[in-house]
């Protein structure tokens, strides 16, 4: 089904090249947010039959604690999406919470998982030595986190599952989050009834987008390009990016390979530009800052539609009637796909 058939998805036959993604709404959405995600679902919505989710309740897997922002943050996500190229005339915008199938699925699902299915996610075990909860790669330490982290990927795989997607774009780092759902789809289908597709995975061309310290580009670590940041705020982040440490000095020579904001080069500048900032690298015929004002301009260029048109949405004097009303047709239009799955659920588990 094409992008531009304003039919509900329900009207689709078995979710036949349904696209689903979602994000958790943990703050503004930044360049590695664009690059690596929102650009491959604006091509998306064109060609395929999209639903994208604001994910708050997988937001709770990490910020249970700390829950009064979730909303603030879902709001401005969306107006991030709308202001990047997202049309909710194209794709089904909707909020997770608000289709409560994903929670009842969710369920039905945690009964059929096997543990050790979740203890072993290379994933899971990342995200919880990045947030301090575990030290190393001993499965006896994965019981000290919260079953909410632990089954985040229980939760990813109703959300996909209950709209029989048919694809899901996921970087590299979440294939085994993906093949997780599929096994899941597989017992299930197994046990019961042929209900759900395994949905396949549509991995996406993401760029390594290094934050201004070097490290992977978050909010948390301080180190974003903010989607929203004005074009004196981009080109004062970028001045400072870390470079190749042997360039100590102006007149040092240093290797590309070797700085973190070569990379942004590689994905904004022309070839002859990476050429020219190459050359002049290797021979220190060129100083840093020189060589990151090329990349800035392209940077700057290519945020500048995007921050006119969230400004124009934020200024508007109904935004938050007009970000309601595309959630609430978006919501309507998710639940009618998951309620249509969940009969199907249900008939196959004799719960009816």
């Amino acid at each position: 089904m094409g992008g531009n058939d304003k039919a509900a998805p329900g009207a689709a036959v078995q979710g036949a090249g349904r696209v689903v993604s979602g994000v958790r709404p943990t703050g503004q959405l930044h360049i590695g947010h664009l690059l690596g995600a929102l650009r491959g679902w604006i091509a998306l919505q064109d060609k395929a039959e999209c639903l994208f989710f604001i994910a708050d309740w997988h937001a709770l897997t990490t910020g249970y604690e700390n829950t009064g922002k979730i909303a603030e943050n879902g709001r401005d996500m969306l107006i991030d999406w709308l202001a990047a190229g997202l049309d909710p005339e194209k794709a089904v915008l909707f909020r997770q919470s608000s289709v409560k199938e994903h929670a009842e699925l969710h369920l039905l699902l945690s009964m059929i998982v096997p543990t050790p299915w979740l203890i072993r996610n290379p994933t899971i075990k990342e995200q919880a030595r990045e947030l301090g909860l575990i030290q190393g790669d001993d499965e006896a330490e994965m019981s000290q986190i919260n079953y909410g982290l632990l089954g985040y990927p229980i939760l990813q795989s109703a959300d996909v599952l209950i709209y029989r997607a048919a694809r899901v774009p996921v970087g590299i780092d979440q294939v085994p989050h993906l093949e997780l759902m599929r096994e899941v789809a597989r017992r299930f289908n197994r046990l019961y009834a042929e209900v759900f597709p395994e949905p396949q995975a549509l991995l996406t061309e993401s760029p390594k987008i290094p934050g201004t310290d070097g490290r992977k580009m978050s909010k948390s670590y301080g180190n974003a390009v903010f989607l929203s940041d004005s074009a004196a705020e981009v080109d004062a982040k970028l001045s400072r990016m870390m470079t190749d440490p042997r360039r100590a000095r102006r007149t040092d020579p240093g290797d590309p390979a070797d700085c973190p904001a070569f990379n942004l080069h590689r994905v904004y500048c022309t070839p002859d530009e990476i050429e020219y900032v190459t050359q002049g690298c290797t021979t220190a015929g060129i100083g840093c800052l020189d060589c990151k004002k090329i990349m800035i301009k392209h940077v700057n260029a290519d945020l500048e539609p995007i921050r006119e048109r969230r400004a124009a949405l934020v200024a508007r004097p109904d935004t938050a009637e007009y970000l309601n009303e595309i959630l609430e047709t978006g919501n309507e239009r998710a639940r009618t796909v998951a309620r249509e799955t969940m009969a199907g659920v249900r008939a196959a588990m004799a719960l009816d």
